[in-house]
């Protein structure tokens, strides 16, 4: 793994004007897993985090539980760890931006998750994000650690691995068409989801960075939500195939959340960001980043 720190030396990143906006970002080394590692990628002293590296697919994570939960929850408490002791030792004392996931819901009932909302994850990859939340808001509480906590839900983008469900589909339905297929393997079709662009994602991050407050979770979220059979619908339609979806037991999860949908109200209200970029466009755009 690797964490990007906003100093001399890299491309710029857009963080949408939070910290770090425009800033030269370069790679350093990083292991969650070993506490010297963490310490030596944070001995730079930064002014911020954004802690996104994690065991994120679900299947990976139910492979290898204790993997997932030493990666996600305990790789987080080593992180916010070392910049405790940054703080600490006052040499520095950055905000840090733990990204989440809105997974850590659960089940719910079919409304608008609302941050104050019990955590009730169905899966080990969500139940290892809660214990990522718990262990940087006991740095908070202890130690006054600049953290707040990002739940993003679904976002995709030009460039996103065929790990994740949209692109999967997307390369599907396009290996379809090359064949004269009409039917493409997906899993279950049935959930909602508010799905994001990563671009508009990021914003929010770099929003948050600069006007979160401390000992906060925000929701990352269109407030909007689609069902994936429309998105599949949809994705046919931007490559021009003529296909149909066809139930695979092997691709369905066994504890999938029929309805996952966020109310971005805090958000908006502590950074006034909004989502710029359409569903149609982002759909549009990886279907044209898989034909390059």
């Amino acid at each position: 793994m690797v964490a990007a720190g906003c100093r001399p030396g890299g491309p710029k990143v857009d963080w949408g004007g939070g910290i770090g906006a425009g800033t030269p970002v370069q790679e350093i080394p990083l292991e969650l897993t070993d506490d010297r590692s963490v310490r030596a990628a944070l001995a730079w002293r930064p002014d911020a985090v954004v802690h996104l590296a994690a065991i994120a697919s679900v299947r990976e994570a139910q492979k290898d539980p204790g993997a997932a939960w030493d990666v996600n929850a305990s790789g987080t408490a080593r992180l916010v760890g070392a910049a405790v002791a940054l703080k600490e030792s006052g040499q520095a004392d950055p905000v840090v931006l733990v990204v989440s996931s809105a997974e850590v819901y659960g089940v719910g009932t079919g409304v608008a998750r609302q941050e104050a909302d019990r955590l009730e994850p169905v899966s080990v990859y969500a139940a290892s994000k809660v214990g990522a939340e718990v262990a940087a808001s006991e740095a908070w509480r202890r130690a006054g650690l600049k953290v707040v906590i990002a739940r993003p839900f679904g976002h995709t983008g030009p460039g996103q691995t065929t790990t994740y469900v949209v692109p999967a589909w997307a390369a599907g339905i396009r290996a379809a068409r090359r064949g004269g297929a009409t039917e493409v393997a997906v899993g279950n079709l049935a959930p909602v989801r508010d799905l994001l662009d990563v671009r508009d994602v990021v914003a929010a991050y770099g929003l948050l960075l600069r006007d979160g407050r401390p000992g906060e979770a925000y929701n990352v979220a269109r407030g909007e939500g689609i069902a994936l059979d429309e998105v599949f619908r949809r994705l046919a339609a931007v490559v021009g195939a003529p296909v149909v979806p066809v139930p695979d037991p092997a691709l369905v999860r066994r504890a999938d959340i029929p309805h996952l949908v966020g109310d971005p109200t805090k958000l908006r209200r502590a950074t006034g960001w909004a989502p710029t970029i359409s569903l149609e466009q982002t759909l549009q755009e990886l279907v044209n980043a898989q034909a390059d």
